[in-house]
C-alpha cells in the first residue's frame, strides 16, 4: 500500500518552495506540470458577450503554449475535465460547414493530451459526439471509465480505435502518468446519451481502471472527473485508492490563492489546490477552473521514485486569459484566430444584427431566478412553446396542449436583458440547446402533479431563498400553481388552476374526476431528463426547436412587441411560493374568512405597493390573487 504522512502534506504550505528546490536536485525525484481546464462550453469568442477582452479560444491557445514552454519540453500534461462544447450560437456557427466542427479544430490546435467526456458532449446525441471526436486530430483520447459506448456503432468504432477509453498513459519527462476519466452518473437525466450505457457505480468503474494502470507499472495517476460540482469529485476521491491528482469540473468552482490575478468580478471558491483525503487517508490535490476558455490551471508538483507526492510549487494556480492593456495580456494564436475565432465571430455578429422584437421591460433570465421562481423571461418562453404547439396542432391532428413547462436549466443567458432590441442572438443565448417542442397527450392530473412536484423538489429551503434550485424547476404557461417549500419533496404542490379556470389540484390533492391534460415541453424532459416522470408515456415531437418557437412567437405571436402589460417585471402570479401567505388571518386554514379579508383589500395596494393580500406581488389585489387563494383552499 502506498502511504503518505498526512501531517507532512498539510504542513507543506510554508516551506513548500524550499522543498521543491531540494526535490528537483534529487536524482530520483520527478517534477512535472499539469495544465488543465474544464467547462469550456464552446465559448470560442469570449467568456461573455459583454466582456470581449476576456477569455476566447485563440488567447487560451497562446496561454497554453506559453505555459508548456515554461514547464520545459515534454514536461507537462494538458487535460480537460469535460463539457468542452455547449449548444448555443458559437456551437451552431461552428457546425454549419460540417465535420470537422470548429470546436474540434480548436481542441486539436490547443493540443490536449486527454479530454474527459462531460454531460454536454452528449447534448446533440451520440452520433454528433462521434462526429465531434472524428474531427479532433492527433489521436487525442476521450476518457470515461463508467461509460460503455459499444451499443452505439459510431462511438463503438472510435472505442475500437482507442479514441474513447477508460484511461490513457502518457510519458512525461521520462515517467509514465496514467489519466483516468469519469462522467456523472446523472448523464441520462442531464443529456441525450441514447443507447450509451452509464455505470452508476462510478467508484467501482474508476477503481478498476486505476488498478489496471497500477498493475501495469504506471506509478502516477491523474483522475479527470466530470461530476456536477467539486464536492461530488471530493466525495468520489474519498472512496478511491491510488489517485495522486484530481481535476474536477463544474465551472462555478474557481480555485485560487490570495494574490492570484483573476478576471474582473471573479472570486475564488477556495484555495488552489483543494486537499482531499482518499480511502487510505492519503491527501490528493484537487484542482478546477472557471468555465469558458477563461483560465488555464497550472499545478507544478514533484513526486519521489515511489510515486509519492513530495511537494507542490507555491506559484501553482490559475492563469487568467485576457487581452487589452494588462501586463499579462496575450494576443490570440494566429492559427486558431484564423481558423476558429474569425469565422465564428463573423457568424455570431450576423445573428446579433438580426432583430426579432422590441421589449418595453427588462427580461429576467438570471440563472438562480429561473431555477427557483417565476420570471417574466420564463413566462415568455413558456408562452412561446404553448403557442407554437397549438399552431402546429391545428393542422397536424396533435392534441392542442393545455399547459407548457420549460425547465429553468434550459434557459441559459444568465442575465437581465435590458429594454430595447431583442436579436436572434439573444434567443440563442436564452435557449441554446437543440431541444424540440414535444407534446405529451392526455396526462392524468395525478401524474401532472408529480411533474410539478419534481420541478420544485430541489428548490432551496427558506434559509437559502432566493438562491437557486436545480435546472428541473419549471416555468409555466396555461396554468398557475402554488407550492410550499417547508413541506417534504413530493408534497409541496398545494394548488393548480388551469387558465380556463378549472381547479385540478386543491390543498395538495388532485381533484377527483378532473380530465387529463396535454402538455408541451422540451423533448429532453419528455424522455425523462431532469428526472421528470414521463419516460413511460407516449409523446409527439413537433420538429421545431424551442429557440425557433421563441423567434416565431416574438415575430408573429407578439408582432415584435414585448409589452409591460403582458410580461411585467414582477411576473403574473403563475408560480407562488407559499409560506402560507394566503392564510391571511393566521388560523392555519385558508377559507372564506381569508377570502373576505382579501376582498377587503381589493384594488391598488397601499402604502408603497405593499399589502398582505397581494399574493402575486403585482401591486394590486385582484382576480389573480383570488385564483391563488382558491388554489390553496383548505378542504
Amino acid at each position: 500500500m502506498r502511504t503518505f504522512d498526512l501531517v507532512r502534506r498539510l504542513c507543506l504550505a510554508a516551506p513548500i518552495a524550499l522543498v521543491v528546490a531540494s526535490a528537483r536536485g534529487a536524482g530520483d525525484d520527478f517534477a512535472f506540470t499539469l495544465l488543465h481546464n474544464n467547462d469550456a462550453e464552446s465559448r470560442l469568442i469570449s467568456v461573455r458577450s459583454t466582456q470581449p477582452d476576456f477569455g476566447g479560444v485563440a488567447r487560451f491557445a497562446t496561454v497554453v503554449a506559453n505555459a508548456r514552454a515554461a514547464a520545459g519540453q515534454g514536461n507537462s500534461l494538458l487535460v480537460t475535465s469535460g463539457d468542452n462544447v455547449l449548444a448555443g450560437p458559437e456551437w451552431d456557427c461552428g457546425t454549419r460547414n460540417g465535420v470537422p466542427f470548429l470546436d474540434s479544430i480548436a481542441l486539436t490546435e490547443i493540443g490536449y493530451d486527454a479530454i474527459c467526456l462531460g454531460n454536454h458532449e452528449f447534448d446533440f446525441g451520440p452520433d454528433v459526439l462521434a462526429e465531434l471526436i472524428e474531427g479532433v486530430g492527433n489521436g487525442i483520447p476521450f476518457l470515461s471509465a463508467n461509460l460503455d459506448v459499444s451499443p452505439v456503432p459510431s462511438l463503438a468504432a472510435l472505442a475500437d480505435a482507442g479514441r474513447i477509453a477508460a484511461s490513457a498513459v502518457f510519458e512525461v519527462g521520462g515517467r509514465e502518468i496514467g489519466v483516468v476519466g469519469a462522467t456523472t452518473p446523472a448523464l441520462p437525466y442531464l443529456s441525450s446519451p441514447g443507447a450509451v450505457i452509464v455505470d452508476a457505480d462510478v467508484r467501482a468503474a474508476v477503481q478498476s481502471a486505476i488498478d489496471e494502470l497500477l498493475a501495469s507499472g504506471v506509478g502516477i495517476i491523474v483522475l479527470t472527473s466530470h461530476m456536477q460540482n467539486i464536492g461530488e469529485s471530493v466525495e468520489l476521491i474519498s472512496t478511491l485508492s491510488g489517485v495522486d491528482i484530481a481535476i474536477a469540473a463544474d465551472g462555478a468552482d474557481l480555485l485560487a490563492n490570495p494574490g492570484t490575478p483573476l478576471l474582473p468580478g471573479d472570486e475564488p471558491a477556495g484555495p488552489y489546490p483543494k486537499l482531499a483525503a482518499d480511502a487510505d487517508g492519503r491527501i490528493v490535490p484537487v484542482v478546477a477552473t472557471a468555465d469558458g476558455y477563461s483560465y488555464l490551471g497550472r499545478l507544478s508538483v514533484t513526486f519521489d521514485a515511489a510515486g509519492e507526492l513530495v511537494s507542490i510549487d507555491p506559484t501553482s494556480g490559475p492563469i487568467r486569459v485576457l487581452g487589452g492593456d494588462a501586463p499579462d495580456a496575450v494576443d490570440g494564436d494566429p492559427v486558431v484566430e484564423a481558423t476558429v475565432f474569425e469565422p465564428v465571430f463573423e457568424c455570431v455578429s450576423g445573428l446579433a444584427e438580426s432583430l426579432v422584437a422590441q421589449s418595453e421591460v427588462p427580461l429576467d433570465g438570471i440563472r438562480q431566478n429561473v431555477r427557483s421562481r417565476e420570471t417574466n423571461e420564463g413566462n415568455l418562453i413558456a408562452d412561446a412553446l404553448l403557442e407554437a404547439a397549438a399552431n402546429i396542432a391545428k393542422s397536424s391532428g396533435v392534441p392542442v396542449p393545455d399547459v407548457a413547462l420549460m425547465n429553468g436549466g434550459g434557459i441559459r443567458n444568465d442575465s437581465i436583458l435590458p429594454p430595447g432590441d431583442i436579436s436572434e442572438l439573444d434567443t440563442y443565448l436564452m435557449l441554446p440547446f437543440v431541444n424540440f417542442i414535444t407534446v405529451v397527450p392526455e396526462v392524468p392530473v395525478a401524474r401532472f402533479k408529480e411533474l410539478l412536484e419534481n420541478a420544485v423538489s430541489r428548490v432551496a429551503v427558506p434559509a437559502g431563498y432566493p438562491d437557486s434550485g436545480t435546472g428541473r424547476f419549471a416555468q409555466v404557461s396555461g396554468c398557475r400553481f402554488t407550492f410550499n417549500v417547508d413541506l417534504p419533496p413530493g408534497s409541496r404542490v398545494r394548488g393548480v388552476i388551469l387558465s380556463s379556470g378549472s381547479v385540478i389540484v386543491s390543498n395538495g390533492v388532485p381533484v377527483e374526476g378532473a380530465a387529463p391534460i396535454s402538455i408541451v415541453l422540451p423533448d429532453i424532459l419528455a424522455r425523462g431528463g431532469d428526472e421528470y416522470p414521463l419516460a413511460d408515456l407516449p409523446f409527439v415531437n413537433l420538429g421545431v426547436t424551442c429557440q425557433r418557437a421563441l423567434v416565431e412567437y416574438l415575430e408573429v405571436g407578439l408582432g415584435g412587441e414585448i409589452t409591460a402589460e403582458m410580461y411585467p417585471v414582477e411576473g403574473q402570479g403563475r408560480i407562488v411560493r407559499l409560506e402560507d401567505p394566503a392564510d391571511l388571518n393566521d388560523d392555519s386554514r385558508i377559507d372564506a374568512a381569508d377570502l373576505a379579508m382579501l376582498l377587503g383589500w381589493w384594488g391598488p395596494c397601499r402604502p408603497k405597493g405593499d399589502c398582505a393580500a397581494d399574493l402575486d406581488h403585482d401591486g394590486v389585489v385582484g382576480p389573480s390573487d383570488v385564483t391563488i387563494l382558491l388554489a390553496s383552499w383548505t378542504l
